[in-house]
C-alpha cells in the first residue's frame, strides 16, 4: 500500500505532463488537429444552410423543439373535449337535482312567500340561461373565412391553411382552421369561441358564475349544518341519522364545495373576459397588442386598438345592442340575433356614437 505522499506527488507529475503537452498561445496547432477543425467548420456550415434564416429567433428554435408536445396537447384536447362536455352537464344537472330535492322544499316550508316567489324566478331564469347560452356556444360555429378566392379584403396568409386570413382572424390548431376573431379553444365547449359565438360563451360563464354564487349563498346555512352532522358520524356513540338523512347531509355539502369552487374559478375568467371585452381585445389580441404596444413605446410612439370603438360600445357591439329595448330582449332574455357584421370586415356600427375612436 503506497503512501498518500506518492499518490500525490504521481498526481502532480501528471498535471505537469498535461501542461507540457498542451498547446501554448500563438503556437500553431497539429496539422490532424486543424484538419479537425475545419472538418467541423464544413459540416456546421453546411447544416445551417439548410434551415439558417437571418430572421429567426431563439423563439423559433423553442417552437421547432417542442413541436411533438403541441401536437400531443392538441390531438388529446381534442379528443377529450366530449369528455369535458359531458361533465359539464353531469356536474350542472347533479347540482339541479340536489337543489330540487334538498333547497327547495327547505324554502318552501320555511321561507316568506315573497322570497319563494324571488327564489323561483331567479333560480329558474338563471338555470334556463346557462341552458341557452351554454347549449348555444357549444353548437355554434365560431366563424371560418371563405376558402375560395373573393373579394374579401385579407391582412395576412395562413400558413396551415394556405387561405387568406382576414383581420382578427387566427388559425387553432386543433380544430385546424381558421377561425374569425378568435378568442381561444374552450375545451369545456369542445369548440373555438370565435366571431358567432363570442356572445354565447361569455353570457354562459357570466350566467353560471350567477347560478354558482346563488346557490353557495342559498345553502349556506344548510351547509354548516350538515358539516357538523357528519362530523358527529365518527362520535361515540355516533349520532343516529336515517340513510335519506345522510345523503341530504353529503349531497348539501357536495353542492357547497362544487358551486363555491367554480364561483371563484369561474368568476376570475368571467372578469378577465369582461375587461377584454370592454378593451375591445380578444385573448389572442391581447398578447399580440402588448408586443404592439413595447415596440411602438421603443420608437417614441403610441399604440391605439382600431377595435375599441369605446368601453360602452365595446359591449353594445358584443350583445348586439341597437336599441334600448334589446338589453331585455338580447341580454336578459334568450336570443339568437346574429352578431353585428360578418366577422370578415370590422366597421364601427353606424347606430353607435363612437366618442373616442382609436382609443388606447
Amino acid at each position: 500500500m503506497r503512501s498518500w505522499r506518492w499518490q500525490f506527488s504521481r498526481m502532480m507529475s501528471l498535471c505537469l505532463r498535461w501542461c507540457r503537452l498542451c498547446p501554448k498561445r500563438g503556437v500553431r496547432p497539429s496539422k490532424p488537429r486543424r484538419k479537425l477543425g475545419e472538418l467541423w467548420s464544413y459540416w456546421k456550415l453546411l447544416l445551417n444552410s439548410l434551415y439558417f434564416n437571418s430572421l429567426t429567433n431563439s423563439d423559433t428554435y423553442l417552437d421547432c423543439v417542442f413541436e411533438p408536445i403541441y401536437w400531443i396537447v392538441d390531438n388529446v384536447t381534442r379528443w377529450f373535449g366530449v369528455v369535458f362536455v359531458c361533465l359539464v352537464i353531469a356536474l350542472t344537472s347533479s347540482v339541479v337535482v340536489v337543489v330540487y330535492l334538498c333547497l327547495l322544499p327547505v324554502i318552501l316550508n320555511t321561507y316568506p312567500l315573497l322570497w319563494i316567489i324571488w327564489h323561483l324566478t331567479y333560480g329558474h331564469w338563471v338555470l334556463m340561461m346557462v341552458l341557452f347560452h351554454y347549449y348555444k356556444a357549444t353548437t355554434t360555429s365560431p366563424g371560418h373565412p371563405p376558402q375560395v378566392k373573393s373579394d374579401t379584403p385579407s391582412v395576412t396568409i395562413c400558413k396551415k391553411c394556405i387561405v387568406p386570413k382576414p383581420a382578427r382572424t387566427h388559425h387553432c390548431s386543433i380544430c385546424n382552421t381558421c377561425i374569425l376573431k378568435m378568442d381561444h379553444h374552450c375545451p369545456w365547449l369542445n369548440n373555438c369561441v370565435g366571431h358567432f359565438n363570442h356572445r354565447y360563451f361569455f353570457s354562459f360563464c357570466l350566467y353560471m358564475t350567477m347560478g354558482c354564487m346563488y346557490c353557495s349563498v342559498s345553502c349556506k346555512d344548510m351547509f354548516i349544518e350538515a358539516y357538523n352532522a357528519v362530523e358527529s358520524y365518527y362520535q361515540t356513540p355516533p349520532a343516529l341519522f336515517s340513510f335519506r338523512e345522510k345523503m341530504v347531509h353529503n349531497g348539501v355539502i357536495f353542492i357547497w364545495v362544487l358551486t363555491s369552487s367554480v364561483a371563484v374559478a369561474l368568476g376570475g375568467l368571467t372578469l378577465w373576459h369582461a375587461i377584454l371585452i370592454t378593451r375591445g381585445e380578444t385573448s389572442v389580441e391581447r398578447h399580440i397588442n402588448k408586443k404592439e404596444i413595447r415596440r411602438l413605446k421603443e420608437k417614441g410612439k403610441v399604440f391605439r386598438n382600431p377595435y375599441h370603438y369605446g368601453k360602452i360600445n365595446n359591449w353594445k357591439v358584443l350583445f348586439g345592442v341597437e336599441e334600448t329595448s334589446h338589453w331585455l330582449t338580447r341580454v336578459l332574455l334568450p336570443s339568437s340575433h346574429v352578431p353585428h357584421e360578418d366577422g370578415l370586415i370590422w366597421e364601427c356600427p353606424r347606430a353607435l356614437t363612437r366618442r373616442d375612436p382609436m382609443t388606447i
